[in-house]
């Protein structure tokens, strides 16, 4: 299996920055992709960003030029960094990783979630 360790978030204000990690342990050298999505009481949870294992990224329209997807390839972590908060993008953020094992077999794990707040 493989296991996701969140941690980063918490209460900025508008036009603020925050800093969200991810960092896998387990049986994670099948990762094939990352994703970031959010998830807002009332709304649907939507995806934010994707790494792909040959390190392309995708990002939602909402986000993108404040929003970067990254990794430390050495410590297994990968990382959002989020730029020019706006009251919108308050959400709880979970990374999700896609995985093939050493049978082919394709998993899909998820974080534990962490709340990011921009609010005066």
């Amino acid at each position: 299996q493989v296991q996701l360790v969140e941690s980063g978030g918490g209460l900025v204000q508008p036009g603020g920055s925050l800093r969200l990690s991810c960092a896998a342990s387990g049986s994670i050298s099948g990762i094939y992709d990352m994703n970031w999505y959010r998830q807002t009481p009332g709304k649907q949870r939507e995806l934010v960003a994707t790494m792909a294992a040959d390190g392309s990224t995708k990002y939602a329209d909402f986000v993108k030029g404040r929003f970067t997807i990254s990794r430390d390839s050495t410590k297994s972590t990968w990382y959002l960094q989020m730029t020019s908060l706006k009251t919108e993008d308050t959400a709880v953020y979970y990374c999700k990783a896609e995985n093939i094992d050493a049978q082919n077999r394709n998993g899909s794990y998820w974080g534990q979630g962490e709340q990011d707040t921009a609010s005066s």
